[in-house]
């Protein structure tokens, strides 16, 4: 029995919502975006070695004017009904929240259900693995190397606790 993927928007700062890429487009468009050097938007690229996964890619926060770090919006929706959003960035703040609303969540908000919610340093590294049982879910964020100083670039796996079998 196979996965199947649900309907799903990223947002951004302001709200835009944008449909998904697939992971070649994606690839591609990482290459083209990471040319520009004027490029200091949130990127988010979907790339799957499982298909199975929920969400899996890397998404990159950068600095943008003013000092501050992008961030970026998941809503899952199965079947047109929201189940649950998931908050990437700005720079290691992380934060999954049980429904979706337009409005932005504070990320060390009782509702966030990622503790900690910013993911520490551990000399130049960070790696943070999250079970959230109410969810039946599994996020695992890692933060890879990268040539720009004013971004952070992380892996990013979604998954299932209990992952269907095939």
């Amino acid at each position: 029995m196979g996965f199947c993927y649900p309907a799903e928007v990223l947002r951004g700062r302001p709200t835009v919502r944008v449909g998904a890429t697939t992971a070649l487009t994606g690839l591609l468009t990482v290459v083209v975006l990471s040319a520009g050097a004027e490029q200091a938007a949130a990127q988010f690229v979907r790339m799957s070695t499982n298909p199975k996964n929920i969400l899996e890619g890397n998404w990159q926060s950068c600095q943008e004017a003013g000092s501050h770090y992008t961030e970026r919006v998941w809503d899952h929706v199965v079947n047109g009904v929201p189940q649950f959003e998931v908050h990437l960035g700005p720079k290691r703040e992380f934060a999954i929240f049980e429904g979706v609303q337009d409005e932005h969540r504070e990320h060390a908000s009782p509702a966030n259900l990622l503790k900690p919610y910013r993911v520490p340093m551990q000399g130049m590294r960070a790696r943070h693995r999250w079970e959230i049982p109410s969810l039946k879910l599994a996020f695992t964020v890692t933060l890879g190397g990268g040539a720009r100083t004013d971004c952070e670039s992380w892996y990013i796996v979604l998954e299932p606790l209990d992952k269907p079998s095939q």
